[in-house]
């Protein structure tokens, strides 16, 4: 059987390919190679088999060189954007302490996007009235209390998200709700 085509795909470390690609008495117990060929029209395990097992993916292998998988490389999720956005949200719900600092600011900001929505509903505000309101409005003081509160969200972030000015101007905001708030009490 030709070792060479195949290489490349026998080398990865993650794949039990090189594995179907042995004779039946030289590989894993547990491997159903007859089931695999078959899935790919090929009656026999034998030597002539294989190597046309060994044909097909490379031919696979070939139309896909010239595959673009950044987004796979790069990102964290395939798939479309709704599924992507529910897997964050379920995410948000269950990060602890062994997520990573990217996962854990994608699903934060999820979460805050949620929180933002939800707060202009309650107001009954849409996106136009949120960007007509000013930058120190009543409401998005609110808002941006609730952000800081139970996101992970910076004061930059919430300057940008609520069209409320420069982060320092969101940071003495806030500071200054919370001193009123403690003096309410």
């Amino acid at each position: 059987m030709p070792t060479q085509p195949g290489a490349a795909l026998q080398s990865f470390g993650w794949s039990s390919y090189g594995q179907y690609l042995r004779p039946g008495g030289r590989r894993s117990a547990w491997l159903r190679a007859e089931r695999l060929l078959g899935e790919h029209g090929i009656p026999k395990d034998s030597a002539a088999g294989r190597e046309e097992f060994v044909r097909q993916m490379e031919g696979r292998r070939a139309q896909e060189q010239g595959a673009d998988y950044r987004a796979i490389r790069r990102g964290w999720c395939l798939g479309r954007e709704q599924f992507g956005k529910e897997l964050l949200g379920a995410a948000a719900e269950q990060a602890g302490p062994n997520h990573y600092g990217a996962d854990r600011q994608e699903s934060g900001e999820a979460k805050a996007q949620r929180m933002v929505r939800a707060g202009m509903k309650e107001l009954g505000w849409d996106e136009k009235e949120l960007r007509s309101r000013p930058k120190g409005d009543k409401g998005k003081v609110k808002l941006a209390r609730g952000l800081r509160k139970e996101t992970t969200m910076s004061p930059k972030w919430i300057a940008r998200e609520l069209n409320m000015g420069s982060w320092t101007y969101v940071s003495n905001l806030l500071r200054g709700a919370k001193h009123e708030s403690e003096l309410e009490c």
